[in-house]
Formats: structure tokens, sequence, C-alpha cells
């Protein structure tokens, strides 16, 4: 058999705990940089964003966040706009969901960006309109 020469398999690379979850500093976009939302996630480290430009671009994962850094549809991130092609560009940074919300209310990004800031679990406000959501009394239970 073998001798293990080096510091472990996959096993060691799935233990690593890297998750930037303490705050880290805002980081605001520089020229040939611009702020975008993924629309739909294609595969082989690419994804496919609409920029705040409004343009639609097809984007590339840089291999430091590849497999660390996970990126879903919705997600706000800071692209590095490439010189010889417009249609592409990379992804440089995953903003969190209270990033975003702060780089929105610092007025980078634009007031028609819809941010996915979760699903409403308390049911409707008052004068919402009809739902699905019925409101029994005491008594008309006990008619039951």
């Amino acid at each position: 058999m073998p001798k293990n020469k080096g510091k472990g398999g996959k096993n060691r690379k799935r233990g690593k705990n890297e998750a930037d979850d303490d705050k880290r500093e805002l980081v605001f976009k520089e020229d040939g940089q611009e702020y975008a939302q993924v629309t739909r996630m294609l595969g082989n480290g690419r994804c496919e964003a609409i920029c705040v430009d409004g343009t639609k671009r097809l984007c590339h994962i840089r291999g430091k966040m590849h497999k660390k850094v996970w990126i879903a549809a919705g997600d706000i991130v800071l692209v590095g706009l490439r010189d010889y092609q417009d249609d592409k560009a990379d992804v440089i940074l995953k903003y969190m969901n209270d990033e975003a919300r702060l780089l929105k209310a610092y007025g980078e990004l634009p007031d028609t960006l819809r941010l996915n800031e979760g699903v409403d679990v308390d049911g409707p406000e008052e004068g919402e309109g009809d739902s699905d959501y019925i409101q029994f009394e005491d008594e008309d239970i006990d008619k039951i």
C-alpha cells in the first residue's frame, strides 16, 4: 500500500470552515466593476446575471470562489467587466443579504432591484386583500 504523504484528502477539505460569517468590510464597486443580480445558474462555474446598467451578461465564477462560496439565483454579486468582451464578466464577490440591503440603502443599487429578503411568515397585513388565511373566533370552534 502506498504511503500517504499529503495532509489529507477530500474529507479534510470538506471539514474546513472558511465561511465569513463575521462582519466584513463593505466593498464598493470601482471602475471596471459593476453590481449584478444572478438570474440563473448555468453550471460549470458560470451564471447569467443582469447588471445594474441593464445588460445581461454571462458571468464566470472565479476559482477562489468556486466550490467555496455558493451562489444562487437572486444573489447580488460584484462582477468585473472585460475590456475585450462586453457580454461576459467575472464574479468577484458575493454580497450577503445584509450587505445587499446596505448597498441599497446607500443608493448604490437601484430601488427597482428586488432583493430576496425572505418569505412573509406572519400572514397578511391588514387591508392586504383576500388570501388563504382564515381567522376563527373561539366561539366558532365550540359550535363545531
